[in-house]
């Protein structure tokens, strides 16, 4: 019985130090903006998919149905300040807009040899 105790409290002992991934943060350049989905009467704001590389991955990052972003604000080939933690990120440009968004792919960055 007490194996048993012993191994369940291991075993969640694992997943949440799994699940606590830790934040990745820093300054990167937005390589891509692009509109996703469609709207409708149920989904009334434009979602976008944000591009962008940061500690050798390539991201791109959807934002919500759920809340109000304009393109404009998001200039591709700006910098901005990421912040990635699990499947959630933030962006937030130089003038202090922010969005968040939710990672939808995720590719390792190759690098060139030469």
């Amino acid at each position: 019985m007490v194996q048993k105790l012993s191994a369940i409290v291991l075993a969640v002992l694992i997943c949440t130090l799994t699940a606590a991934a830790e934040k990745q943060k820093g300054i990167t350049n937005l390589k891509d903006v692009q509109p996703a989905g469609i709207t409708d009467k149920k989904n009334k704001n434009q979602q976008f998919d944000f591009t962008f590389d940061a500690a050798g991955m390539h991201y791109t990052c959807r934002s919500s149905h759920s809340k109000s972003v304009k393109a404009t604000d998001f200039v591709v080939g700006s910098d901005v300040n990421y912040e990635i933690k699990g499947h959630k990120g933030k962006l937030k440009n130089t003038a202090g807009k922010q969005v968040e968004c939710t990672v939808v792919r995720v590719e390792r960055t190759s690098t060139s040899q030469k």
